[in-house]
């Protein structure tokens, strides 16, 4: 899923680096048709569905969310990545597990907004999430070598880290953060990543995302989640053991890497990407500042809060970027039209999809009434 996309592409490097082992069965976009049927040429087996579009050209038979659902439930695959951003990526997910395939997943909001619901269809079928995020996909790999079933763990680990570059403003004063573009806030250090995500990290909303998902993939709760800066994104998750030690892991940012572990799990086998060597590396850690990053507090209200709050993050996000992307509001609005959309009432449980698209859809309409507040008082 997300074929064309930054994850996709990558996990298609990772397909192409071992024909041995993978073959691509089928490929999605939402609407970039020319990047799919790019795809498609290297990959002439796989089955194609293009999301976001009613009537694509030739070799494209599948469209619309129907067609991805057929795609993703229909065919004799062993696992899906789903790379889609944003909302858009639940459904394929709940599609994958609820056909019985393993999920190797990049998409934070399948979690944040029903991971009761992806977690229990699942456990039903026999299926398997793997995370893919750098952070998770760590913290997954950490956990599993120190061992042990959920209540040894809980007894042995103390809190779980997860890192953070900072994004693409972490330096700049905070006096200059009301006049900075979207394409400034797109560009991040060290990461290439999709335009919404790479906005995401310099408010650090992706990393309140993936604190949401942290508590709930590894049933941890809210305050044994910590974040710290680490600008060389070296370092992608830590976990401390209750003697007080940590244990990291460390690897290049280079994604190709978590995506190959999701693929092979539980096996672990040579990668051509992203080798780290230490030598001559300075590895830095900060707290993250609350006046810099107003957005990641908010994720901790979120959580601790309930289902609806966790889905009214998520949504106010969306509904926040797109207006700074379109110009009606500024960077510094972003945070607000989060804060304002929490300030609702949301019921701390949502059991089913009609329920979760429910919240969604109110969250977004509160969330795009804030903005048109903040553009009458501009």
């Amino acid at each position: 899923m997300g074929a064309t996309g930054s994850i996709g592409r990558q996990a298609l490097d990772v397909i192409e680096s071992r024909p041995d082992l993978f073959e691509a069965a089928g490929l999605s976009a939402h609407r970039d048709e020319a990047g799919l049927l790019a795809a498609a040429a290297r990959h002439p087996r796989a089955a194609l569905c293009l999301s976001g579009a009613s009537s694509p050209s030739g070799g494209i038979n599948l469209v619309g969310p129907s067609g991805l659902d057929e795609l993703v439930a229909g065919l004799e695959a062993d696992i899906v990545v789903n790379g889609a951003s944003g909302s858009g990526g639940l459904r394929p997910s709940l599609a994958a597990v609820s056909s019985g395939k393993d999920l190797a997943l990049a998409n934070k909001e399948s979690v944040v907004m029903a991971w009761s619901l992806l977690e229990s269809k699942a456990r039903s079928r026999g299926s398997r999430i793997l995370p893919v995020d750098s952070e998770h996909a760590a913290l997954f790999q950490l956990l599993a070598a120190i061992g042990g079933d959920a209540s040894r763990l809980s007894r042995r680990v103390e809190e779980l880290v997860i890192t953070a570059s900072g994004g693409a403003f972490r330096d700049r004063p905070l006096g200059e953060l009301s006049s900075v573009t979207p394409d400034e806030a797109a560009s991040h250090p060290n990461w290439t990543m999709g335009r919404k995500i790479t906005i995401d990290s310099a408010t650090m909303a992706n990393k309140g995302l993936e604190v949401i998902e942290a508590s709930r993939l590894f049933g941890f709760e809210p305050g044994c989640v910590r974040v710290l800066i680490h600008p060389q994104s070296l370092v992608h998750a830590l976990v401390r053991t209750r003697d007080g030690s940590l244990y990291a892991q460390l690897s290049s940012p280079d994604m190709r890497v978590p995506i190959q572990n999701a693929l092979t799990w539980p096996e672990c086998l040579p990668c051509p990407f992203g080798r780290l060597e230490l030598a001559g590396r300075i590895l830095e850690f900060r707290e993250p500042d609350p006046g810099r990053y107003p957005v990641l507090g908010l994720a901790y209200e979120a959580l601790a809060a309930g289902d609806g709050a966790a889905i009214a993050y998520n949504a106010a996000d969306e509904v926040g970027v797109a207006a700074f992307e379109a110009g009606r509001a500024g960077f510094n609005d972003i945070p607000r039209v989060v804060e304002r959309t929490l300030d609702a009432a949301w019921p701390s449980r949502a059991l089913d999809l009609e329920s979760i698209f429910e919240i969604d859809g109110k969250a977004r309409e509160k969330a795009d009434a804030v903005v048109r507040e903040l553009e009458c008082l501009s």
